[in-house]
């Protein structure tokens, strides 16, 4: 009997030390500007914060060291398994264009674009899909938005090309950030990133302007900072408000109000919002704090409150801007200012142990990444999933260290102290 007691209180105490450790290195992993550890520190660093809905693609695209420039906004083109890339900066091409595979496929050298801002494609699924892009330059082909056909030829312009403004007849912008095209043709644009105007702006399919809100505010249907704009098939326009830390949420075809997610919001802004293509998240992004955010879509009805289903932690210093994703896989591909690349994150099934997962997704290798460090084009990329950063090194590092079933346990260690003291109990009862 006394030394079925003692195995007892001995069992509870092991049991009460795996429970503090684990939570002293979550906390410790947390705080303090996140992670600052070296690789050493692996088997501590790596937690797994639920299950991820995404995962890196490593080897998008086959050429990194094409990126040049900072990396603004990215459309994907499901038919013909096309990504555009935009970049911004002294002598680069404006637009890259990939396959979905990575292979790099030509660049657009157009002069005709200044300061490329939003990207979206447009027809995806005929024969002449085109892709607009807002250009927020301040010189002669700024403050408009631009139609160009796959290979970089200029088809048309909305706005008034070098002239800022807030006129409708003829129609004028100030920075547009963002448009949306529904296959109807009819537009919807966010215009004011950071200039006078703060409009949604829904445009008919002749380019005339069937309703708008444009007053700068913080009240319901007033806007600072209109960032991004999509529309689901519900007929709801789903604005991201970044200057105030929210999405509004409109009725497509009357233009009233619905709704409002702030809650969501309170460190950081959301800068990007896309639905995935099985209409269940809305990706969002937030450029300050590094993170691609998935969030419950709801369903017909009301808005709601904002629910986080899933979130992508990123390197410090990433800065994501802007998203798009394919809708026929599902694929993530983001626009990163910070890191000047653009990285695909793929979805995966949600069946399956984490362990495995991870065994698919890192076999060759992981290391802690020390939070100043920033990405190169040389192999190396910078990912994270939850509150903990990751490095992931080339396939041939010979000083990675392998994650095995023991580094994945000690995340689940408060569940198997739980499992122990039911145990426990049971024995006691019995």
């Amino acid at each position: 009997m006394l030394i079925k007691k003692r195995t007892h209180w001995c069992l509870i105490a092991s049991g009460m030390v795996s429970l503090i450790l684990f939570m002293t290195l979550l906390y410790s992993g947390s705080s303090g500007g996140g992670l600052r550890r070296s690789s050493s520190s692996l088997r501590h660093d790596y937690q797994l914060m639920g299950r991820p809905l995404y995962k890196l693609d490593l080897g998008w695209p086959n050429n990194p060291e094409i990126f040049t420039g900072e990396v603004f906004c990215v459309a994907v083109n499901q038919y013909a398994a096309v990504v555009y890339v935009a970049q911004r900066g002294a002598n680069v091409p404006r637009v890259l264009v990939f396959t979905t595979e990575g292979e790099f496929l030509m660049s657009w050298n157009t002069t005709t674009l200044e300061m490329p801002h939003g990207m979206f494609l447009a027809d995806a699924s005929s024969k002449d899909p085109t892709i607009w892009i807002t250009d927020v330059g301040d010189g002669p082909y700024g403050h408009s938005i631009k139609q160009y056909s796959p290979s970089g030829k200029l088809l048309q312009v909305l706005g008034t090309p070098g002239k800022a403004g807030s006129g409708l007849d003829p129609l004028q912008f100030d920075q547009p950030a963002e448009i949306f095209v529904h296959e109807s043709g009819e537009m919807y644009i966010v215009d004011g990133d950071g200039g006078m105007n703060n409009r949604l702006i829904k445009l008919s399919k002749d380019q005339k302007v069937l309703w708008m809100h444009a007053e700068k505010g913080q009240g319901l249907a007033q806007f600072y900072i209109p960032h991004s704009v999509t529309v689901d098939s519900a007929q709801r326009v789903w604005v991201a408000d970044r200057g105030n830390k929210r999405i509004q949420v409109f009725n497509s075809i009357t233009g009233d109000w619905l709704g409002t997610w702030g809650s969501c919001f309170t460190e950081d802004a959301p800068y990007s919002v896309r639905l995935t293509p099985d209409k269940k998240y809305f990706v969002v992004v937030q450029l300050n704090t590094n993170q691609i955010t998935l969030l419950d879509a709801p369903p017909v009805g009301l808005i709601g409150q904002c629910k986080v289903a899933s979130v992508i932690q990123l390197a410090e210093d990433v800065k994501p801007h802007l998203v798009d994703l394919d809708l026929k896989t599902g694929a993530l591909y983001v626009a990163e200012i910070g890191a000047q690349q653009a990285q695909k994150f793929t979805p995966f099934s949600l069946g399956g142990s984490q362990t495995n997962c991870l065994k698919e997704q890192y076999g060759f290798g992981i290391q802690a990444l020390k939070s100043k460090d920033l990405p190169t084009h040389s192999g190396s990329r910078l990912f994270s999933y939850q509150d903990f950063q990751l490095e992931s090194l080339s396939k041939t590092a010979s000083k990675a260290e392998t994650i095995d079933e023991k580094d994945i346990k000690l995340a689940a260690g408060e569940q198997r102290l739980q499992e122990s003291e039911g145990n426990e109990k049971k024995k006691e009862r019995a």
